[in-house]
């Protein structure tokens, strides 16, 4: 069954299934350029890794979901946080932060006979976004591709967490402010200007250019249809559960009528 939504799937964003999703798309997106861009360059799957706490801006925990022994009891938690309503005036139970590792990947496309990275194309993750070491490593990054002469093409489909800085003219500060979704295009020889693609809930994802070097044909990525194949071969309608409210960070009143509205004839 494909997906409802015209462009992201908010459902998608829930912590645990997005790990999947990113692994996917990236793929998707790898076999998808290589043949447009062969044989002057390859696209490359790169990965970091780092221990790291998820945390929400209000000290919500966020992670894979793990299972707890409590007086001889499993309990099974959601990925957010773990909470217990106190009985009496006896102590509840708490969570610590504790670190868990955590692998990114992300794409380079490379020239074939030097080596030379000519764009970087990142998908952001929960832990670029809710750890403080995941943030200041991809921050760390970030700066030096943008000190360089490699493009970046930053894909952010995640509302949780704070973006990344941009800045724009007054005129579109709020359009930018009120875009649950972002692309960011930074070509290096545009810099400090980028062109940044703006979208919400209700609006397809767009099909973006692939800057390679200066001069030369950028293709066209259709991620819309890329993102849609990831949903409809891996049957992520079997994962999701569209009776319930999408994962935080909660919609404005007017999109969140609007999911309703959507998901309506499903959950008849």
């Amino acid at each position: 069954m494909p997906t409802l939504f015209p462009g992201m799937d908010p459902y998608l964003e829930r912590p645990g299934l997005w790990e999947e999703i990113h692994t996917a798309l990236l793929v998707g997106i790898q076999q998808f350029l290589t043949p447009l861009v062969q044989p002057r360059y390859r696209v490359a799957i790169e990965r970091r890794v780092y221990m790291a706490v998820m945390a929400t801006d209000t000290g919500q925990l966020v992670g894979k979901p793990d299972v707890m022994l409590i007086s001889g009891r499993q309990l099974r938690e959601s990925n957010v946080a773990y909470r217990l309503e106190p009985v009496g005036a006896g102590p509840i139970i708490v969570q610590l932060p504790a670190p868990e590792e955590v692998v990114e990947r992300y794409l380079e496309i490379r020239d074939v006979t030097s080596g030379e990275v000519i764009t970087v194309l990142e998908l952001l993750s929960p832990g670029n976004k809710l750890s403080a070491q995941g943030r200041r490593q991809y921050e760390e990054k970030r700066a030096a591709v943008l000190g360089s002469r490699t493009n970046l093409v930053e894909i952010d489909l995640l509302r949780i967490g704070r973006p990344f800085a941009i800045d724009a003219q007054q005129a579109d500060r709020a359009r930018l402010e009120q875009a649950a979704y972002r692309i960011v295009i930074s070509r290096a020889t545009q810099r400090p200007l980028a062109e940044a693609y703006l979208f919400t809930i209700r609006d397809p994802l767009p099909a973006i250019p692939i800057p390679l070097r200066a001069g030369e044909p950028e293709p066209q990525l259709p991620l819309n249809d890329l993102l849609h194949g990831v949903y409809d071969r891996g049957r992520y309608d079997l994962a999701v559960d569209y009776s319930q409210p999408p994962p935080p960070p909660a919609f404005a009143v007017e999109d969140a009528a609007w999911i309703r509205g959507l998901l309506l004839p499903s959950n008849e």
